[in-house]
């Protein structure tokens, strides 16, 4: 990844000890040509002692005065990538002075990880004694440290990531806070054209800059909505314009039974009415099945114009919003019509989900636990106990998860796939409900299934299949569903378009991190596992 064009401003590397600070520095240094501070060096160097005798011998209390003195020294220059000690930022007044005139980034890793990083480390003033009391310490601090960490808005998770690849995050991070303060960036690479996800809290107010920053010639824009979200498309339609766009807004039905090629039709007579031509922008503003059809749009009106997605919901923040696939239902099945659609841009304002009703939200939970599953363990077991420390954190790690495998397999030929765990199931059971039963609860009871099979095939271990049935209980979500026949559910499945010839294709997890794809595993296994969450 090559270096963006950075201002002078510092980068402040932070968080618990074993998370890469002082090597990520080093890296972001060289590539940077900057000067690189080690904290805890200087602080060493200034004692005259290591920090193991700096505690014994001047106590805890003076090293945390003589952090913060520097803390306020380093923040008053430039150019700088600094990596702080574990707890300065901890101290509020530290952490704001760093975030006045750098970029703060808090990396951090599963508990697990940090352990065996700091293992064979004798200088670990804060970590005597065995392996199991360095692990009771370390739960410990984390849960003190917790809410001073979650303040910082952009996180990195390194615990499976090479330095390198943690440097590329940090960077991302400093151009988006160059771009806009408390801007998280994430970038897509795409073959169809790289795209920037945005995500922030209160960020459409930006909208039209953000837009003409990643290309978009002001013009005519068409804003797909329903009339539940219109006020959100309203404010969107006055940055725009704002910005020398002409926002028109369009509407489309409310709800997935609406998602048809009738209704893509009334969009194209509302195009054609807004003045769209080819360098005119679609924006999607709304959840999934907004943006599943304003995308689709999108790709077919005029052989393809641009497209923008502005998700309102958790659910289409962390998943539909990511990845460029469109499409529309047809009677026999979901998604049946489609097309792949990259978008120019994907903003998430973390300020829209605070209308979101209280079932849509925990409904959108269901995706990020299926993200957990899939290559989150820490975020599953964060759900499993105090949960993110922010909602922009929960949707950041979900969301680079979706990222990372989208972008190894952007057609859906292989690895992408496994983004389907439970959407067999589920799928098969909202079409059952015809679709009266909402896409994340289904889905977290198609998650249910999934685990019970993955246990009956020998490919899990029953304590895993129970741990994702209670958190998905503990989080509000249906575990099971009443009033449909397995024979209805499994019929259903005949129409699932992620079948490969007559065989059924599953997703199913072996362990957290860990899913894999399995054919046919015969129709006796997928009547059990369809009864074990009937009732």
């Amino acid at each position: 990844m090559s270096a963006p064009q950075l201002s002078n401003r510092n980068i402040i590397l932070t968080g618990f000890m074993g998370v890469g600070k002082s090597t990520v520095g080093r890296i972001l240094a060289e590539r940077l040509n900057r000067r690189f501070v080690d904290m805890d060096a200087v602080l060493v160097e200034r004692f005259g002692k290591p920090i193991p005798a700096i505690f014994a011998e001047d106590g805890e209390e003076a090293f945390r005065i003589a952090e913060a003195r520097l803390c306020q020294e380093l923040a008053g220059e430039s150019n700088l990538v600094v990596s702080t000690g574990g707890g300065a930022l901890v101290n509020e007044q530290s952490r704001q002075a760093f975030e006045a005139t750098g970029t703060v980034v808090c990396l951090h890793a599963t508990e697990a990880a940090i352990l065996a990083r700091v293992a064979a480390a004798a200088d670990r003033p804060l970590l005597p004694g065995t392996a199991d009391e360095r692990r009771r310490r370390i739960h410990a601090l984390l849960q003190q440290r917790r809410l001073a960490y979650g303040a910082i808005a952009y996180q990195v998770d390194t615990t499976n990531l090479a330095p390198a690849e943690v440097a590329d995050q940090v960077i991302e991070a400093a151009a988006g806070d160059q771009e806009a303060r408390g801007l998280n960036r994430i970038s897509v690479y795409s073959p169809a054209g790289d795209y920037d996800l945005l995500l922030g809290n209160g960020i459409l107010t930006d909208a039209g800059r953000l837009l003409v920053n990643r290309g978009l010639r002001p013009g005519a824009a068409a804003l797909v909505t329903n009339a539940m979200i219109r006020p959100h498309a309203e404010a969107l339609a006055a940055s725009l314009a704002a910005a020398n766009f002409t926002p028109t807004i369009c509407t489309v039905p409310e709800g997935e039974q609406h998602k048809t090629l009738a209704s893509i039709a009334l969009l194209y007579d509302q195009f054609i009415a807004a003045g769209l031509d080819r360098q005119g922008v679609v924006v999607a503003v709304g959840g999934g099945v907004v943006g599943d059809m304003a995308g689709f749009a999108a790709a077919t009106y005029l052989r393809g114009v641009p497209f923008v997605q502005v998700p309102t919901s958790l659910l289409a923040m962390v998943d539909a919003a990511v990845g460029g696939k469109t499409g529309v239902d047809l009677p026999q099945g979901k998604n049946l019509v489609g097309a792949f659609k990259q978008p120019v841009a994907v903003l998430m304002d973390m300020a829209v989900l605070s209308t979101l009703p209280s079932d849509e939200f925990r409904s959108g939970l269901a995706e990020v636990v299926k993200h957990g599953v899939i290559g989150a363990p820490r975020l599953f077991t964060q759900l499993e106990e105090e949960g993110p420390v922010n909602l922009l954190q929960l949707v950041a790690d979900a969301v680079r998860v979706k990222v990372r495998i989208v972008e190894s397999d952007p057609y859906e030929r292989g690895v992408r796939a496994t983004l389907n765990l439970g959407h067999t199931f589920g799928h098969a059971i909202e079409q059952v409900s015809h679709y009266q039963m909402r896409h994340g609860d289904a889905v977290a009871v198609g998650m249910v299934a999934a685990a019970n099979m993955a246990v009956t095939l020998g490919r899990c271990d029953a304590t895993l299949a129970t741990r994702i049935r209670d958190l998905l209980e503990r989080l509000g979500l249906p575990v099971s569903v009443a009033g449909y026949s397995v024979a209805a559910i499994h019929a259903a499945m005949a129409q699932d378009k992620k079948r490969s010839g007559k065989k059924l294709r599953f997703i199913i997890p072996q362990a957290l991190g860990d899913v894999v794809m399995i054919d046919d595993p015969g129709d006796a296994v997928v009547q059990q596992a369809i009864a074990s969450v009937v009732r």
